[in-house]
């Protein structure tokens, strides 16, 4: 699916505009099309340093964000391709450690697009077999790849020898894709999508997981097992709890205790323990006890539950309001914001929202009703989104403005210190660039 990507380097956004044309016909989930470009490329993807790969519905990207601080922390370089982007279409390709130059970018872009008009990738295909050349092209010592949606048809799933494997937080969505009907996969909706992700698992490789409802589990375990691969239970092979401030790890080497993660939100502890696990279930590469400390304080990953700093959108608020943004729009999303917030007052939170329209408003309203002292419903900028009538009923006012500007400005006098601004990545990504935060 294209996502309207804009660069402000006229080689790249010429490139875009060549994946936003690629026929409509091609969203549709399987693996021919990229094994036939990667193919056509020299098949990079089997050329990659050691490769830790993450699924899941909610976590996967902050997972990623700690499997990398802890890597760098431990000296070594490490490649990292994760989607969306927020602001930057660089932002999906990191390598080595920095994010990919606009100049090779447009060239990577090129050389894809001119070897695959025929075949008509899509346009996550077409981004995935770039990330991957560009990985195969620089050294590094290892790879981390985030699943864009699902996990067994999607694109980064044409890598065969993980050194580790991760599926972070379930829950239902992308319905369209993942629960659309196809013989031999499970009934119930959560099952199919825990079947769903376990699709990354690989022979002989480390598959890590949180913990699941028994029969989600069951789905998980009985695929690690039909191909072989070692499957490593949170709960049962390893676990991790919250204690004293600390976060103390446990699995059959020793019993870890570390500083809690400086990413806000209390679901950031099992995105790291996820990412722990991943790391010590495997030898390729060596992280040390202190580098994975040091990746608790390090971790960063714009965009959710993020506080915004002083800047042009906090500036139109007065002195010492909280601004906080987040991107999350599903049931799960909704639940770790009222976690986030649960010390908060009833009726502390003036929200600013603004949801796509294949998006349920109430996954992240019905969580947070009672801190609510107003809604203000917005349009995500270049996007189908919800209007007013959409949203369901609760006790606090919902109004409507034309963008965050006029929501903010009619915020002047907030009936609380807290501002949130949620309900969609694009929607956080444009909030970003307002306020000069352009993640790096």
């Amino acid at each position: 699916m294209a996502d309207g990507a804009q660069s402000d380097h006229p080689a790249v956004q010429t490139q875009l505009n060549r994946l936003e044309m690629l026929s409509p016909g091609r969203d549709v989930l399987g693996l021919e099309r990229i094994l036939e470009v990667l193919a056509r490329l020299g098949n990079p993807q089997d050329k990659l340093p050691p490769i830790f790969h993450v699924a899941g519905t909610n976590g996967k990207g902050s997972t990623c964000a700690f499997l990398r601080a802890a890597i760098e922390a431990e000296g070594l370089k490490v490649h990292v391709y994760t989607s969306p982007h927020l602001v930057r279409f660089n932002e999906r390709i990191r390598l080595a450690g920095q994010l990919i130059e606009d100049e090779y970018l447009a060239d990577l872009l090129a050389r894809v697009l001119d070897i695959s008009e025929d075949i008509n990738p899509s346009f996550f295909e077409a981004t995935t077999a770039a990330a991957f050349l560009a990985f195969a092209e620089t050294p590094a010592d290892a790879c981390i790849l985030e699943v864009g949606l699902g996990g067994r048809l999607d694109a980064t799933n044409v890598i065969t020898t993980p050194v580790a494997t991760g599926i972070a937080a379930l829950g239902i969505d992308h319905e369209g894709f993942l629960l659309s009907p196809e013989d031999g996969t499970p009934d119930d909706p959560m099952v199919r999508i825990a079947w769903e992700k376990a699709g990354i698992a690989k022979k002989n490789a480390p598959l890590l997981t949180q913990k699941y409802a028994a029969d989600m589990l069951h789905a998980i375990a009985d695929h690690a097992a039909d191909i072989g691969a070692q499957h490593f239970p949170r709960g049962e092979e390893w676990d991790a709890a919250i204690y004293e401030g600390q976060l103390h790890y446990l699995d059959r080497k020793s019993r870890p205790i570390l500083p809690l993660p400086t990413l806000a939100g209390a679901h950031q502890a099992d995105n790291a323990a996820l990412a722990i696990a991943m790391l010590r279930h495997q030898d390729s590469i060596s992280i040390s006890e202190a580098a994975i400390k040091a990746a608790m304080g390090w971790a960063h990953w714009p965009g959710r539950m993020q506080l915004l700093l002083a800047g042009p959108v906090t500036g139109l608020l007065p002195s010492g309001t909280d601004v906080w943004i987040d991107g999350g729009h599903n049931v799960s999303a909704g639940l770790a914001l009222a976690k986030q917030f649960e010390q908060h007052e009833a009726g502390s939170i003036d929200l600013v929202i603004g949801m796509l329209s294949n998006k349920d408003p109430a996954a992240l309203i019905a969580p947070l009703k009672d801190k609510l002292s107003s809604v203000t419903v917005i349009p995500v900028p270049g996007h189908e989104s919800h209007a007013l009538g959409a949203y369901p009923d609760i006790e606090a006012p919902v109004l409507e403005a034309n963008d965050v500007k006029v929501a903010l400005n009619a915020l002047s006098e907030p009936a609380s210190k807290t501002v949130l601004i949620a309900g969609s990545l694009y929607l956080v990504g444009d909030v970003l660039k307002a306020n000069e935060q352009i993640p790096d």
